[in-house]
């Protein structure tokens, strides 16, 4: 009764920001992203009657933090009833650092854990499965340009274009590896309550979609790359904006940006966007990777520069297990 399977985080150009439904962690928008295909989550999941309590591992250490939500995630797909599990993951990216670890931590979970319990579960309701878990963790069941629409008491995720009709590359700045400060969900609620802006984000997001949609499926650059960096800057509006401010930036952060605005002003087809963390990710053609690469790692403060094609949803893998 075991079974593994890999998922990649997904990257936000429209961002989702805030929660309609925090008991249930349904979020206040839509949302539009990218999934990743060379940074991945691979996870083991083993149910045994042996075992007294669940056990976690990432990268072969014990990780108590995250259990809680990991075994409440495998309640929700084998039943409260199932056998304990040991659960072992391997991440080839930072962690709780901006870089949504937990999406592809929680879209891994559920498609290895219903394999392993034996059980059919359509990937629909296995995306709300691991949304109920991590918000962007539906996005991470489906591959390419991904779109999350909200629908009453739950959501429903459909790939717009797959990754291979816009090989899009994305360069990640990494400027701190660390954890970041405050986690995603609490400072989603503090935004919630305290930001003059919120509101206003949640009402412009459908504009925003809609825009960032028509610019996927024209394969239109310019203009995804306008809305994208607007979307986001207004998602980090709202957290400054925040009482006590939430700041997930940092020096190396703001450079990178300034650095893809030069690339920009001689004709690099590149844009940014940032998440919750310091980390900024420049979307760019297949042509400018290398410039762009370049361009970011030679900055100070960028501790390291990951690069990733656009790939699919969780799937199972081979039950191949390095440690």
């Amino acid at each position: 009764m075991h079974a593994v399977a890999a998922a990649a985080p997904n990257i936000a150009l429209i961002k989702y920001w805030g929660k309609r439904d925090r008991a249930r962690n349904l979020p206040a928008v839509g949302s539009i992203s990218v999934t990743l295909a060379e940074l991945e989550t691979r996870m083991r999941i083993e149910f045994d009657d042996t075992l007294d309590a669940d056990k976690l591992t990432v990268n072969g250490a014990t990780e108590a933090r995250m259990l809680p939500r990991i075994s409440r995630c495998l309640d929700a797909v084998a039943g409260t009833a199932r056998s304990r599990a040991r659960v072992d993951s391997i991440v080839n990216f930072p962690v709780a650092a901006g870089l949504a670890s937990s999406a592809s931590a929680f879209a891994a979970a559920v498609v290895a854990a219903a394999k392993a319990a034996g059980r059919e579960i359509d990937r629909h309701t296995l995306a709300n499965l691991a949304g109920s878990a991590s918000g962007s963790a539906a996005r991470s069941l489906y591959g390419g340009f991904v779109e999350l629409e909200n629908r009453d008491q739950t959501v429903a995720v459909h790939t717009l274009r797959e990754a291979e009709d816009w090989p899009l590359r994305v360069v990640v700045a990494i400027t701190s590896s660390g954890p970041k400060p405050v986690s995603s969900g609490d400072a989603m609620e503090r935004s919630r309550l305290t930001s003059p802006f919120y509101r206003r984000w949640v009402d412009e997001q459908p504009t925003d979609l809609a825009a960032a949609r028509a610019a996927i499926g024209a394969r239109d650059f310019a203009a995804l790359a306008a809305i994208s960096e607007h979307n986001c800057l207004k998602m980090h509006s709202v957290m400054w904006a925040s009482r006590p401010p939430i700041v997930y930036w940092n020096s190396a952060t703001l450079d990178c940006m300034q650095r893809i605005r030069e690339l920009q002003a001689v004709g690099t087809e590149v844009f940014f966007t940032i998440d919750a963390g310091p980390q900024v990710k420049a979307i760019c053609t297949p042509d400018c990777e290398a410039q762009v690469k370049a361009a970011l790692a030679e900055l100070d403060g960028v501790e390291s520069v990951m690069v990733s094609g656009l790939g699919p949803g969780a799937a199972l893998t081979d039950d191949e297990w390095a440690t």
